[in-house]
């Protein structure tokens, strides 16, 4: 025997998920007082999940499957057909060891040398500007020090910045701005699927500690390489979430204006503080709003019964601001992370779980070492005026960024 899931009395729920944005579960499940509820998407029914003990089972890979379960407009720009997100078992947990053998120590140092170098450039062309919109530019940064990192042989003049952030500013978009992602996936798969094709006929010989070279070379589980289309897929999906975290350095500098005694704190370059400011600029912000996965095997949860084939939702930032989870969950408070440990699955801003087994983002180590820097230069290393402008956020807007996307002015060195 099973309870009845709580479940709420309408026909669809679409247009209200594309209207409500982030808060869309929250509103729900405290309209329910129910972590789970049932409710109807694309004229299917749908199952919505919140909270630490719905990210543990939602993580339970007996218990739900990722294949099948992104639609298709998000493998067709954010995630890459045949993409590590898309994954599940063996063949999952083998391509993520992939990602994470780029994920060494001394990897990540490299990535934080090229990334000082090109704030360095980009700070000493921003004195000689008026006013910057500074969205845009730390995108060229992030996508400058990605292409570097990761082998991609490129000049300053070729940098694929626009076509990297339509991928990921693209999959809840509709009419010309979603086809706009999917132009900007196709090109930059087929330019790096040449880029793959040129590694393996040795025309071409990228660093071995790069993405390019790891996954030019990599293995399936039956020893073959992977298909170079795969491989493509892969390679941007190391350079996409990387440019990405521009979305996370718009909000430091929203964060450091809304909080300006935040600054002070900073300043002294405690390391401590600097981390627990970085994690509740990520627990706070709105970045990522849900995760999706389609009931693998029948089974019942808190009494609940979840059939097989059901999609279901595991809301990412209402997890993150669950009032049984978070004191004050609606406060922006750096200090909650210097008592409340940080549990793999309560605070879920890049999803739960372990970076190695389960779909928990590979680059969420690279996410907190970029914050980092770019806290030192904005704090530490420049000086800068925020002009009159909208700083208002869309909530129902995927990704949600300050509306001016932060104009800076009269930026000098120090």
């Amino acid at each position: 025997m099973h309870n009845k899931m709580p479940k709420e009395a309408v026909i669809d729920n679409t247009w209200n998920l594309m209207k409500d944005g982030y808060y869309f579960i929250m509103n729900r499940r405290n309209q329910l007082n129910s972590d789970v509820f049932e409710t109807r998407l694309l004229g299917k029914k749908a199952i919505c999940m919140v909270g630490k003990e719905a990210a543990k089972v939602f993580y339970d890979e007996e218990k739900f499957k990722r294949n099948g379960a992104a639609p298709k407009r998000v493998k067709e720009t954010l995630f890459g057909v045949g993409g590590l997100q898309t994954l599940d078992g063996k063949t999952h947990k083998h391509r993520k060891e992939m990602f994470m053998s780029i994920m060494t120590k001394n990897n990540l140092e490299k990535l934080n040398e090229i990334l000082k170098d090109q704030w360095d450039m980009a700070l000493h062309k921003w004195t000689k500007m008026k006013e910057i919109i500074f969205y845009e530019e730390v995108q060229e940064i992030l996508a400058s020090s990605a292409c570097r990192w990761a082998g991609i042989p490129v000049e300053d003049m070729n940098i694929p910045t626009k076509q990297l952030a339509a991928m990921f500013e693209s999959p809840a978009k509709i009419g010309p701005l979603h086809w706009h992602g999917r132009n900007a996936r196709n090109e930059m798969e087929k330019w790096i699927r040449k880029l793959i094709e040129e590694v393996r006929a040795d025309k071409i010989h990228p660093p071995e500690h790069t993405a390019l070279h790891q996954f030019s070379w990599h293995r399936n589980l039956e020893g073959k390489y992977i298909d170079s289309q795969i491989a493509a897929v892969e390679v941007i999906n190391v350079l996409r979430p990387i440019v990405a975290v521009s979305i996370y350095i718009n909000f430091i500098v929203l964060a450091l204006h809304d909080h300006p005694d935040q600054k002070e704190k900073l300043k002294n370059r405690d390391e401590k503080y600097k981390e627990i400011f970085i994690q509740e600029i990520r627990r706070y912000y709105p970045f990522f709003p849900f995760l999706t996965a389609i009931v693998n095997n029948s089974f019942i949860w808190n009494d609940y019964k979840f059939e097989q084939g059901t999609l279901t939702l595991l809301d990412l930032y209402g997890t993150n601001h669950h009032p049984e989870l978070w004191d004050r969950p609606n406060d922006f408070h750096p200090e909650r992370f210097t008592d409340q440990k940080i549990h793999p699955y309560s605070f879920i801003p890049q999803g739960g779980g372990d970076y190695f087994s389960n779909h928990r983002c590979p680059g969420e180590g690279i996410t907190l070492e970029i914050m980092k820097l770019s806290v030192d230069f904005l704090v530490n290393r420049m000086t800068y005026e925020l002009p009159e402008q909208d700083f208002s956020l869309k909530m129902n807007d995927i990704p949600c960024i300050p509306k001016s996307k932060i104009l800076l002015r009269n930026i000098k060195s120090i």
